[in-house]
């Protein structure tokens, strides 16, 4: 499986970095996150929904079957979805590109939304999940992704700090804080019927932590005790996947809502 040689090595690198718990709204240490995956793999349970697995920005459909491989690892037989976003080159693509996917993995009959669905999203992915249940904007392509739970990481729900520094294509005036697509995302989000769970690491170099929920919403962080960048260092932290993976098998999760409000100080943003 992807997963051994991928996340389980970077789990096992975290898991000899700092234990304690830093945030009393995510009250877990990598260590015990290491051990409750090791669990959840041995004693697999059924998901009650399908599962819909997103990749990032420029992935080259790395995470996805990653991610499709962790998530039946813990699963008994779960049907896992895993969408690319190589290709799309601005929001729109990543919208219709998740729908096709999710129609053509389950089909369903409804005019306007598809089969519901779980959704974990990597860094553009969430944000891709989260406009693909909006009301479209194309009246060529009304249909909506029904959504009963999206997990983001590391998300530019509210933006990207690199927006305005690095070309991104189509994404670059989209992902640009405060822009127009960004706003009627957002309008949505008072009425939307799935929960959203976003997480994000401390000082994240690329959305930036405070970027990384929806507007007027804290997302769960974690200080980045990763080898890596903190934004890829999120994406592949089993503290954040294993209160996913608990909250998909139903289990108690362990982080305890409301959301604990980002640090106020100097270099995290």
């Amino acid at each position: 499986m992807r997963y051994l040689p991928c996340l389980a090595i970077v789990g096992l690198l975290l898991s000899g970095c700092a234990t304690s718990p830093d945030n009393p709204s995510f009250p877990v240490s990598t260590s015990e996150a290491h051990d409750d995956i090791a669990r959840m793999q041995k004693h697999p349970v059924p998901f009650q929904r399908p599962l819909v697995v997103i990749g990032g920005f420029l992935d080259p459909d790395v995470s996805p079957p990653i991610f499709a491989d962790y998530f039946q690892s813990i699963s008994c037989g779960a049907k896992i979805i895993p969408v690319s976003l190589l290709l799309c080159g601005n929001m729109e693509d990543c919208r219709q590109t998740v729908i096709e996917a999710v129609d053509k993995a389950c089909p369903d009959s409804d005019p306007i939304w598809t089969t519901e669905v779980d959704v974990v999203g990597a860094s553009l992915g969430g944000l891709a999940g989260r406009y693909a249940a909006a009301p479209s904007q194309d009246s060529n392509h009304l249909r909506r992704l029904k959504i009963a739970h999206l997990f983001t990481i590391s998300s530019p729900h509210s933006g990207a700090k690199i927006a305005g520094v690095i070309p991104l294509t189509g994404f670059g005036p989209e992902l640009s804080p405060g822009s127009d697509f960004l706003k009627y995302v957002a309008q949505f989000d008072g009425t939307a019927s799935y929960e959203i769970y976003p997480y994000v690491h401390l000082d994240d170099e690329i959305v930036g932590d405070r970027n990384a929920a929806p507007p007027g919403q804290n997302p769960y962080w974690l200080p980045s005790n990763a080898p890596l960048p903190p934004h890829m260092g999120a994406v592949l932290d089993e503290r954040i996947l294993a209160d996913i993976s608990r909250r998909l098998r139903g289990e108690t999760p362990y982080t305890i809502p409301p959301p604990e409000p980002l640090p106020e100080y100097e270099g995290f943003q």
